[in-house]
């Protein structure tokens, strides 16, 4: 297939071309809603414990290995549910009543050695405050209930930043399946359309279709495409 003998097809069929994009076009028109804005809080957390004391054999490496465990301890903690329904009861002495599986499902952590970073997400930037400020308080007060060894030997974990909630992008996703990514989709399957179009016609539009089934044409009737389209199509 030429691409010429495609481009002449795509003039003929060009509605098929369009309908999709505005098809899509409408659908975006009639579906489009502006995104809720959302928020996420960043803190850094600091883990470890006084060292027993001093003497000969003192070895710096053991505190230091067991701060790197606290730390990775306490991330895996604050994403449990028990950790979530803790918060939700801090907060609720607040007069705040939060669902404690929707702060359990907004709730990331990492760490790298004797540090561990809480990340939290949030539709709403004083709330956002609130539940950071409750997660930072049940990390740094109540780990011992979580871990009754580390209790008696001082604050485990230490607040590295306080807690402010800063406006998100949108996501990856929210972007890959936005109004561009729709209407290229629709540009694709326009010009799907028209070269199945293409295959599946079974008229005769000029000579050379019916010289390619062997048939001699005798005569044709004279175009009426202008000279200047004629020239462009060949």
């Amino acid at each position: 297939m030429e691409l010429r003998q495609i481009f002449r097809h795509l003039l003929r069929r060009w509605w098929l071309a369009v309908a999709p994009v505005l098809v899509v076009i409408a659908y975006i028109a009639l579906t489009f809603r502006t995104p809720a804005p959302a928020y996420q809080a960043v803190m850094r957390f600091s883990a470890g414990t006084e060292p027993a004391g001093l003497s000969v054999d003192y070895d710096r490496y053991y505190p230091w290995l067991t701060s790197e465990y606290i730390a990775n301890a306490l991330a895996d903690v604050a994403v449990t549910q028990a950790f979530a329904q803790a918060v939700a009861g801090r907060l609720a002495g607040q007069g705040l009543s939060l669902d404690p599986n929707a702060i359990q499902a907004n709730i990331a952590t990492d760490n790298v050695q004797s540090v561990f970073v809480v990340y939290l997400n949030w539709n709403d930037p004083t709330q956002c405050a609130q539940i950071a400020e409750a997660v930072s308080s049940e990390l740094t007060e109540n780990a011992a209930a979580y871990f009754p060894q580390i209790a008696g030997v001082g604050v485990p974990a230490r607040r590295l930043d306080a807690p402010r909630p800063a406006l998100m992008a949108p996501s990856l996703r929210s972007r890959l399946l936005g109004p561009g990514l729709k209407l290229a989709l629709a540009v694709a399957a326009g010009l799907g359309l028209v070269l199945l179009s293409y295959y599946l016609d079974p008229y005769v539009y000029e000579r050379a279709d019916l010289e390619a089934l062997g048939i001699h044409a005798l005569g044709a009737v004279p175009s009426i495409v202008p000279p200047a389209w004629k020239q462009l199509l060949g």
